[in-house]
């Protein structure tokens, strides 16, 4: 089977949202929303891949797919739990209600309707579609509750005695909201409680609920939060807030901020890691499919292990330690090619900037700013640049670069800013201090 290094790339053809990422008997799980047939958004299934250090990743091939009427036309995202060491896969079972007749594998004038499924291994990595599928919460019918269509991504957990569901969904399209269930077991559930916010852009999805540090964070990937002509205009947020269990009652303590600056990244999902840390992998957008040489031609990639961090009431992104270990052999720049994966170290003042092949950052206005313009080839309608929130007079930047995706740590993970990008040169200009490479 196919292997990746640090990225986790579609193995051919498409991927996007990261689902079920769990450790789990030694290994950590990573699923992901996958199109086998062509490098663009189709039926959904589930792929999977494994790893021993969230470095090196083995692809396993498909492991859920559409085989009931309820999930006919897409087996949307999830997660995943562990309970009595058996592996729970939570997902959003899709069924059109038309079929577009120019491709089957589109609903007609976005006609759909979703409810909530569930499939159990017994060692994480053999699925029975046909035997083992259970749908658990069906579609739902009073819209005050939640939308029949776009009520999905069920994240779950468990807190006490009890099992906790974080549904993203609408309201009627104009406000997102997150729904919350509970359970006794992980298999019959009630509805509880909402959070309706203009926060939440039209619709929400991805929502993601966790302690680290005694502190509540909550992630969640709002839609249409803000037209602005381009692409991609939904984006991935992060915020600290209060859960009363009891009540699953949310409230978000202030703005929520970026999860990722430059806005290509979406739909992120979090873990705990083998030493007990919260971790998170995300859908890092590309808008063009790729050819490897000999392979498929793929679309998708996910971002590095982030640990999610909460120091002095604000949110942080580290590099997870396994990155760290992994870029361990210090070289020369002179002696860096453009197609290795490598790593930077360095700080800049204000008015200094780098060049990393054609990928321009600079410091302006106690902002790091970011520009892909000219490896971004002639792709148009897209968001070319990125900034940070003030800095407070310091910028010490940890910079990975892969061929196509270049991830800027800003001040030990407080601001993360990270491009997709293609085309990079030899070029390295700069105050660069310390340049790394892996093995």
């Amino acid at each position: 089977m196919k292997e990746d290094v640090l990225h986790l790339r579609a193995p051919g053809n498409w991927i996007n949202d990261p689902n079920g990422f769990i450790y789990y008997r030694g290994k950590y799980h990573l699923f992901y929303q996958y199109f086998p047939y062509a490098p663009v958004w189709g039926t959904m299934h589930w792929g999977h891949a494994v790893s021993e250090d969230l470095v090196h990743w083995r692809h396993l091939g498909v492991a859920l797919f559409p085989t009931k009427a309820y999930d006919q036309n897409g087996v949307f995202s999830g997660s995943a739990l562990e309970k009595d060491g058996r592996l729970y896969l939570y997902y959003s079972a899709v069924r059109y209600l038309e079929t577009d007749g120019e491709n089957i594998h589109t609903a007609y004038q976005d006609r759909y309707e979703t409810s909530q499924a569930m499939v159990v291994s017994g060692d994480g990595f053999h699925f029975d579609n046909w035997k083992d599928k259970k749908k658990i919460i069906p579609v739902i019918a009073d819209k005050e509750v939640g939308d029949r269509t776009h009520t999905r991504d069920p994240k779950v957990w468990k807190e006490g005695e009890y099992y906790y569901m974080a549904l993203g969904s609408t309201y009627e399209e104009r406000e997102g909201r997150v729904l919350f269930y509970r359970s006794k077991d992980g298999e019959e559930w009630e509805y509880v409680n909402q959070l309706r916010d203009k926060r939440f852009g039209k619709i929400l999805e991805c929502p993601d609920l966790f302690r680290v540090n005694g502190t509540y964070v909550f992630l969640g990937s709002p839609m249409y939060a803000k037209e602005d002509g381009l692409q991609y205009p939904h984006h991935a947020i992060c915020g600290l807030a209060k859960f009363d269990e009891e009540v699953c009652g949310l409230h978000l303590h202030e703005e929520p901020g970026l999860v990722d600056y430059g806005r290509d990244l979406y739909a992120p999902q979090t873990n705990i890691d083998r030493e007990g840390r919260r971790v998170m992998i995300a859908w890092m957008r590309m808008p063009k499919a790729l050819a490897r040489e000999g392979e498929l031609v793929w679309n998708g990639m996910m971002c590095l292990p982030r640990v999610v961090d909460v120091a002095d009431g604000q949110i942080y992104f580290r590099v997870h330690p396994e990155v760290d270990r992994y870029f361990g052999k210090e070289i020369p720049k002179e002696r860096l090619r453009g197609d290795v994966l490598f790593r930077l170290r360095t700080s800049l003042k204000e008015g200094e900037g780098l060049d990393i092949g054609g990928y321009r950052l600079w410091v302006e206005d106690d902002s790091l700013n970011a520009d892909r313009s000219k490896v971004f080839g002639s792709l148009s309608g897209y968001r070319l640049t990125g900034s940070t929130p003030k800095l407070g007079g310091r910028c010490e930047l940890d910079i990975f670069v892969d061929g196509n995706l270049i991830e800027v740590f800003v001040n030990g993970g407080r601001y993360v800013l990270s491009h997709v990008v293609y085309g990079l040169g030899d070029k390295l200009e700069g105050p660069l201090e310390h340049v790394y490479v892996g093995g």
